[in-house]
């Protein structure tokens, strides 16, 4: 990468004299866990996001979703190391820059930025088919109403948003058990279907699932627990980074997967027919394994996790505003807006900022944004790699950090992995990201990069680099 970013140390001191605000240190591994947990939102995952793999994958779903957690375990590798060596609340695009250079790192944060957009609105707008068993809702205005009820909740100091996610990841994860009991209790088919590679055709026919058809669909399963990277986002406000960023990402994982790919193959077993399964509509099938009582309770429980999911990924996508503010990304104004922090500690003006036009987003066709997203996350990913690769060169060698096995064969593999991964995607998502790239690249190269003494200058706070 040209334009290699200058040390950390360099960078905060030829900034403005007045020093950055920081955030309140004020959660430890458990609460970072359930807030990660939280944006990771396995329920709402299972229930928006899965039956659209069911439609396409069928059968092979679930060994999708495996190779794709397979593959995460690189990633949380990598984010582990590269959390606890920058622990930022910039996250990918803090660590990318400090050590693959700026325009890199730039590019990580508007990859990111994309993910962290459009995903809220999109799931939020899943409420209202999980509330009809009680009451009938428009989606869009539903959807905005999360949104905004997300924010509000986003205002809110850290700690007390901890406990409220809490309460509901308990309930998500008691309906996926729910359908993951259901579906084992009522299996149509043995282990063996879920390496059948089917799906239902048209016309009533089978087709089957090509092994490029699964690599093309693991750009969607590794944004199925991608929200374990959270974790780093949060890691301004965690106590002792430099050990609990890594225990947060990890553990995170290893949950997500569990409470996502269980139910996921028991759904598969259980499934009526192939038909069933590739219309993935599964409430209808939580009531037909059981009763409409317990699958009016899953469908809220599911609707509890879709909001949830939205007031935390409210929180990280305004903690990200926050700190590209903080290090002098945009115009003067604008910096000195986002940067700033509320009574409870929180960046409000960052965090209205992206609550409201997620409610406003809520009103726009998103259908094909899903692929923006898989090509999103699966290029930032890729550079997270890269970044790891050179994150034990020079002086960060000696810098205290988690530091993961396998390197650096571990980040190697992952980049050819994720490579293959990205020219395997439909061309109209890439052309869609990359066009999004490009305005990006040009914002860099006339604005950013002209005034790289005072802008772009990516901090790490005092007593994380202390």
């Amino acid at each position: 990468m040209t334009d290699t970013l200058r040390t950390v140390e360099n960078s905060v001191a030829q900034a403005p004299e007045s020093s950055p605000q920081t955030l309140k240190r004020s959660i430890g591994v458990v609460g970072g866990t359930l807030l990660t947990l939280s944006c990771v939102t396995p329920a709402s995952t299972l229930f928006v996001v899965v039956p659209d793999l069911f439609g396409s994958l069928g059968t092979a779903t679930a060994l999708t979703i495996a190779i794709g957690s397979l593959l995460c375990i690189a990633v949380a590798f990598c984010y582990s190391e590269l959390g606890t060596l920058i622990p930022s609340a910039g996250g990918e695009y803090a660590m990318v820059s400090t050590l693959a250079g700026r325009l890199a790192g730039w590019l990580v944060f508007v990859l990111s930025l994309l993910v962290v957009v459009i995903v809220p609105p999109v799931i939020a707008m899943g409420t209202a088919d999980y509330l009809a068993p009680v009451v009938h809702l428009d989606p869009a205005m539903t959807g905005a109403s999360v949104m905004l009820l997300a924010t509000l909740a986003g205002l809110l100091d850290l700690r007390a948003n901890a406990w409220i996610t809490g309460i509901f990841l308990v309930l998500e994860v008691v309906a996926a058990g729910v359908v993951a009991v259901l579906g084992f209790t009522h299996s149509q088919r043995g282990l063996g279907s879920l390496v059948s590679m089917q799906v239902a055709g048209s016309h009533g026919h089978t087709d089957t699932v090509t092994a490029m058809l699964v690599v093309s669909g693991l750009a969607i399963a590794l944004f199925v627990t991608q929200g374990f990277s959270t974790a780093v986002y949060l890691s301004e406000e965690l106590e002792n980074p430099r050990r609990n960023v890594a225990r947060t990402v990890l553990a995170t994982l290893a949950i997500s997967t569990v409470v996502i790919l269980v139910p996921v193959v028991a759904i598969t077993m259980g499934a009526s027919d192939l038909k069933a399964l590739t219309s993935g509509d599964l409430s209808s099938m939580v009531t037909a394994w059981s009763n409409s009582a317990v699958g009016t309770f899953v469908s809220l429980c599911v609707a509890l996790a879709i909001i949830n999911a939205g007031i935390v990924m409210v929180i990280q996508n305004s903690r990200v505003l926050f700190a590209s503010a903080r290090d002098k990304a945009w115009p003067e104004p604008v910096n000195n807006g986002l940067a700033k922090l509320g009574r409870f500690g929180s960046p409000w003006v960052a965090t209205l900022v992206v609550g409201v036009p997620g409610a406003l987003l809520c009103f726009v066709n998103l259908d094909t944004l899903y692929g923006v997203t898989g090509v999103s996350v699966t290029g930032m990913y890729l550079l997270v790699a890269v970044a790891a690769l050179l994150a034990r060169r020079g002086g960060h060698r000696h810098t205290p950090a988690w530091r993961m096995p396998l390197w650096p064969a571990m980040p190697i593999l992952l980049i050819a992995v994720l490579a293959y991964i990205l020219s395997q995607q439909e061309v109209r998502y890439l052309l869609w990201t990359g066009g999004i790239t490009a305005v990006a690249t040009l914002y860099w190269a006339l604005y950013l990069r002209p005034r790289r003494e005072t802008r772009w200058l990516v901090s790490i706070p005092e007593d994380a680099r202390a």
